[in-house]
C-alpha cells in the first residue's frame, strides 16, 4: 500500500469513527483527542444557521471554518461540497441556493455519507443529493458547478494537485472555488508542524501560503486570495505539544501566528479556453 493510500485509509477510519460518535450525541470535536477542540471547531456558525438542522449535522460539524457564511450563494446555483461529512455545509447551501439550485456532498466514507442522508431527511430538505467518492476523483462533469466549498478537508489529501485540478475541471466557465482550510505561515519544525497539525486537523498536511497560491494557479485559477479567519497559538494546543515532550513556552514564538484556518477564494476563467490543458 502506497502511502497516499495510507494517508486515505487512516483518514476513512477515522471520520467513520467520528460519524458513529455523531450518532450517539458525543461532541466530535476536532477528532483528533486534542485537548481543546474548542480553539478550531467552536462558535463557526450563527445559531440561527444552526437552529433548524438535525442535533447529528451540528455534532458532526468538524471544520475549521464557515464557507457557507463567506461564499456568497446564490439562487438557482449548483454547489459542490467536498469531504461533506455529516452534512452541515451541504444543508445550509440548500438553503441558499433555494429549489432553483442543488447542493451536493461528496465523501468517501460509508458511514459520513448514511449520516448526511439521514441529516438530509430530518431536515426535509430536497435539493440535495450526496455522492460517494474521492476528492481527488469528482463523480461529476465538466463545467457543471457554479461553486465549490469545503471545510478543512483539503489538507487532508495526499495529492492536493489532483483535488485543485478536478475542481477546476467540474466548475463551469466563471465558477467559485471558495473553502475553508488549515494553512501554514511561513518555516515552522518539522516536529512542531507534525504535533499541531494533529491536533489541528487529525492527518492534515497543511500548504504554506505561497503553496496554496502556487497550486491553485498551476490548476487554471485566478483572483487568488486567502483570508486568514482564526488563527491558533501555542497555548491552544498547549497539552497536545507538552505530550510530546516540548517546553511549551521556549517555543511559543514558533507557533503563534503560524498556523490558521484560511478562507480561500479563486475562480475559473470565464473564457472557455483560459488555464491550463
Amino acid at each position: 500500500m502506497s502511502d497516499a493510500d495510507t494517508l486515505k485509509q487512516q483518514v476513512r477510519e477515522k471520520y467513520g469513527e467520528l460519524a458513529r460518535q455523531a450518532r450517539t450525541g458525543s461532541n466530535s470535536g476536532c477528532g483528533c483527542g486534542c485537548s481543546d477542540p474548542n480553539s478550531v471547531t467552536s462558535n463557526l456558525y450563527a445559531g440561527d444557521q444552526v437552529a433548524t438542522l438535525p442535533e447529528q449535522a451540528v455534532v458532526a460539524s468538524l471544520g475549521c471554518g464557515n464557507p457557507t457564511a463567506l461564499a456568497e450563494l446564490k439562487e438557482g446555483e449548483v454547489v459542490l461540497d467536498l469531504g461533506s461529512g455529516g452534512g452541515i455545509d451541504v444543508l445550509l447551501s440548500a438553503r441558499r441556493v433555494g429549489p432553483s439550485g442543488k447542493a451536493y456532498g461528496l465523501d468517501m466514507t460509508d458511514e459520513m455519507l448514511e449520516l448526511g442522508r439521514e441529516n438530509e431527511r430530518k431536515a426535509g430538505v430536497e435539493n440535495v443529493e450526496f455522492l460517494k467518492g474521492e476528492i481527488e476523483n469528482i463523480p461529476l462533469p465538466d463545467n457543471s458547478v457554479d461553486v465549490i466549498i469545503s471545510n478543512c478537508v483539503i489538507n487532508l489529501s495526499a495529492d492536493k494537485d489532483r483535488v485543485l485540478a478536478e475542481a477546476y475541471r467540474v466548475l463551469k466557465p466563471g465558477g467559485r472555488f471558495a473553502v475553508s482550510d488549515v494553512v501554514v505561515r511561513g518555516a515552522v519544525a518539522p516536529e512542531i508542524r507534525r504535533t499541531i497539525e494533529l491536533w489541528a486537523g487529525c492527518i492534515a498536511g497543511a500548504l504554506s501560503v505561497s503553496d496554496y497560491e502556487a497550486k491553485l494557479e498551476h490548476a487554471g485559477f485566478v483572483d487568488i486570495s486567502l483570508e486568514s479567519t482564526r488563527e491558533y497559538r501555542a497555548a491552544d494546543v498547549k497539552e497536545a505539544l507538552a505530550e510530546a515532550g516540548f517546553d511549551v513556552d521556549a517555543i511559543a514564538g514558533e507557533i503563534d501566528g503560524k498556523f490558521f484556518s484560511a478562507f480561500v477564494r479563486a475562480s475559473k476563467p470565464r473564457t472557455a479556453d483560459a488555464g491550463i490543458s
